[in-house]
């Protein structure tokens, strides 16, 4: 009875903890949709498309490449990896751009948004000011309903799709909605 009881709690307790586990990884995401400053962001073409992973779009942007003359500061050394900080402003056209980047904290600064990039090795950013560095931000795929993901690509190879994108005040992105032509198709619920 009694060891019935002890396997009974145990189970209790994996379950819950499984269960606060998910809740989290699910208020996490909500949190940024919800309280999430928005940017808008211009994808570029990328080619080719991998028909093995199922139906997604694979997204690049515009401020997925940066110019090593906006990185200031501090770089990693030789494999050292380090997230990249990438403020964004609005420009004329809507869309928002990178304007400065550092691999040090850099400060708020009214009417831009900082976004975290995922780690970038120290050999991968050139020395000097005349080079680029490829970075990623998490959000370079978007899963889409089954078929729905050609068309789509073809819009983003010719400049049509754009991508709302919520940042939190740490920096983390979320996608927010993929539009064509600036017609939201899909658009993930604010909570």
């Amino acid at each position: 009875m009694i060891a019935t009881r002890r396997f009974a709690l145990a189970v209790l307790l994996v379950c819950l903890g499984q269960t606060a586990i998910l809740g989290y990884m699910v208020e996490s995401r909500a949190g940024i949709l919800r309280t999430g400053a928005e940017v808008l962001l211009k994808t570029a073409p990328v080619d080719p498309r991998d028909l093995l992973r199922g139906d997604y779009v694979i997204l690049s942007y515009d401020i997925s490449t940066i110019t090593t003359a906006l990185i200031t500061g501090e770089r990693p050394a030789g494999d050292e990896k380090m997230p990249l900080q990438v403020r964004l402003k609005p420009a004329p056209d809507g869309f928002w751009t990178v304007t400065e980047a550092s691999f040090q904290p850099l400060p708020a600064i009214a009417g831009s948004v900082i976004v975290n990039t995922l780690p970038v090795r120290g050999y991968d950013v050139p020395s000097g000011t005349d080079g680029t560095v490829w970075v990623t931000y998490g959000i370079e795929s978007y899963y889409v309903p089954e078929g729905e993901g050609r068309p789509i690509e073809d819009g983003r190879n010719t400049g049509r799709v754009s991508v709302a994108v919520r940042v939190s005040e740490d920096g983390q992105p979320q996608i927010r909605a993929l539009m064509l032509d600036g017609v939201p198709l899909y658009q993930e619920p604010l909570y």
